[in-house]
């Protein structure tokens, strides 16, 4: 059922990403949800569940993630993993490291093929990642479950969140990351959106060196990389690429694919690399909780509620989503930049600090030649 040829995101999307619960024993600074300890009741039940999964399965999405909160915390979620494996459709969970994350938890995840487990991991110390989590032990949690799931052969992906608490950290993390077993590193950049403070985020400055270093990585670590919320590390990417092409220079291995079928990226686990012109709402959408479908999870603007409609439907005609996928509409300098149609911007961000969906992105220093022209005209 999977896709062979390249992904048509105004057709389906490349990834779906279901808030399972809002239930975590974490109350991490940055958490998008604002995570409390009880479950809501007005949360899918298991039937809805697997309407969804379905639904996901006849869009032929590539990937789909479990997240929250923590999924551990609903009693049905090894059923639903095996339901979603019994359509086709590859699932990668991110729960939270707690007690519930034990060995048995692990294995029976694997037990039902569970394609990837997802962990979050803040810092190369205790102190730094504890301090994220507000959960003293969440550090040693982490570290356990990545070996249990090594153990068992379940392939393992850490995120890691930069914000101005761990930014001198990044040096100190692919080290330690170099001694654990990981398929990819996915390194997202804060939203200030629901626990997430603007003054925690790092500059458009800051930004542009956390680029260079990963793209320095990535030459020559085990695992890949890939971004989340800084899509212009792909205008990042081209510009070096162009330039050590011109200097005849061999650029690393990135998380920046070439056009090529879906078939060609995938990984042992059957999960792809993700397109590059991937982002909220374009190749993106996440369902709550409660059924909401929001173009990312860090953009909190409902295009509707798949207990009403169809995922398809929401995901292909709101006007939301189909005005997110025309970068025609884009504003101030990510309007006129060349980079547009395979960057465009964090529109999470751009909403977070500006209001507006469709603005510019915050935290990003290029200046499009067009954009300099006008400004010196």
């Amino acid at each position: 059922m999977l896709p062979t040829a390249k992904l048509d995101f105004n057709d389906r999307p490349y990834i779906v990403i279901w808030e399972t619960t809002q239930s975590c024993d974490l109350a991490c600074v940055h958490c998008r949800a604002c995570a409390q300890p009880a479950r809501s009741p007005f949360e899918l039940s298991t039937t809805e569940a697997k309407g969804l999964i379905d639904q996901i399965a006849e869009m032929r999405a590539p990937v789909f993630v479990l997240t929250g909160g923590d999924p551990l915390k609903r009693p049905d979620i090894y059923e639903l993993v095996q339901y979603a494996t019994t359509r086709g459709v590859h699932t990668s969970m991110t729960p939270s490291a707690t007690p519930r994350l034990t060995r048995a938890a692990i294995a029976g995840l694997k037990q039902r093929r569970l394609a990837r487990l997802a962990v979050s991991l803040d810092g190369s110390t205790a102190e730094i990642h504890d301090a994220f989590r507000r959960v003293a032990g969440s550090y040693e949690c982490t570290l356990n479950a990545v070996r249990w799931a090594r153990e068992v052969g379940l392939h393992v992906q850490i995120n890691t969140t930069i914000t101005r608490r761990n930014l001198a950290d990044v040096d100190s993390m692919v080290r330690l990351l170099e001694t654990l077993d990981i398929v990819l590193w996915s390194v997202f950049f804060l939203v200030p959106t629901g626990r997430g403070q603007s003054s925690d985020l790092i500059t458009a400055e800051e930004f542009e060196s956390i680029f260079e270093n990963l793209y320095r990585t990535s030459g020559r670590v085990r695992f890949d990389i890939k971004t989340t919320e800084a899509q212009h590390y792909r205008r990042f990417l081209l510009q070096r690429r162009s330039a050590e092409k011109k200097a005849g220079e061999a650029a690393p291995r990135t998380m920046l694919p070439a056009a090529q079928s879906y078939a060609a990226s995938l990984g042992e686990d059957g999960i792809a690399r993700a397109p590059r012109s991937l982002n909220d709402g374009k190749g993106f959408v996440f369902v709550s909780h409660v059924g909401e479908v929001f173009p990312s999870g860090f953009l909190p603007q409902s295009a509707g509620n798949i207990r009403r409609d169809r995922l398809a439907y929401l995901y292909r005609e709101s006007p939301l989503f189909r005005m997110l996928r025309d970068a025609s509409q884009l504003k101030g300098k990510c309007g006129v930049c060349e980079f547009k149609e395979i960057c465009g911007g964090s529109r999470a961000r751009a909403y977070a600090l500006t209001g507006d969906v469709m603005a510019e992105e915050p935290c990003c220093v290029y200046q499009p030649k067009r954009f300099a022209a006008r400004r010196s005209a």
